[in-house]
């Protein structure tokens, strides 16, 4: 499926922005209103002083851009932002108003069936309380490894080069991260960690999974 918008931002003025952009991220300190779904999430890694977020849905990066900006906004931080889109044919980011291949169409199709069975599953209680994260070598291998475990019955988030799996428990969870690290490419980096959305009953929910390393 298609799922590669990527929104980069680099400070304009201090480089520390950066860390503390991320920081506030992590503690849920936002007010927004984007999906508290599982498979809505939007995954943000860190390059030096470059953070980058990832979504599924164009709607979905600049719903994000929007709630970072008025967090940029509360902290009197001075944010630079670039909003791409990974074409598939090219295998570059580029202008994200460039047309893709029409089988994208059937991709986005496949996506939001699978979003309104993930908002369903919510609405149900049926929370992941465990994510198993991984950090893959390349976009390629990301998708390739997407296709592996959708094939084991295995659904998984993925955003640009990072896959995310919810488990309904601690030793689900981390059996399934010990199985992942032995199954995916080599390179690959796999985490184990609680819901952090689920921690903080009195937070609104965080929609940003974090990725500790580089991004791009």
């Amino acid at each position: 499926m298609n799922d590669d918008w990527r929104l980069q931002i680099d400070p304009a003025e201090e480089p520390g922005d950066a860390g503390s952009l991320v920081e506030r991220l992590h503690a849920g300190e936002l007010e927004h209103e984007l999906s508290g779904a599982f498979h809505d999430r939007v995954i943000v890694s860190r390059d030096g002083d470059t953070v980058f977020l990832y979504a599924a849905t164009r709607e979905q990066i600049e719903g994000a851009r929007d709630a970072v900006g008025k967090l940029a906004e509360r902290h009197g931080w001075a944010l630079d932002s670039e909003l791409r889109r990974w074409h598939p044919v090219a295998e570059e980011w580029e202008d994200p108003d460039k047309a893709l291949p029409s089988s994208d169409a059937e991709r986005a199709a496949e996506h939001e069936e699978l979003i309104a069975a993930e908002r369903k599953a919510v609405a149900e209680g049926g929370e992941p309380q465990f994510e198993v994260r991984v950090d893959l070598p390349s976009h390629r291998d990301a998708a390739r490894f997407e296709d592996v475990l959708r094939a084991e019955g295995l659904p998984a988030v993925r955003r640009w080069k990072y896959l995310v799996l919810g488990a309904a428990d601690e030793e689900s969870g981390r059996e399934l991260a010990e199985r992942l690290q032995e199954e995916a490419p080599a390179g690959s980096t796999v985490t184990f960690e609680a819901n952090e959305r689920l921690l903080y009953e009195e937070r609104p929910s965080n929609p940003f999974a974090i990725f500790g390393g580089l991004g791009g």
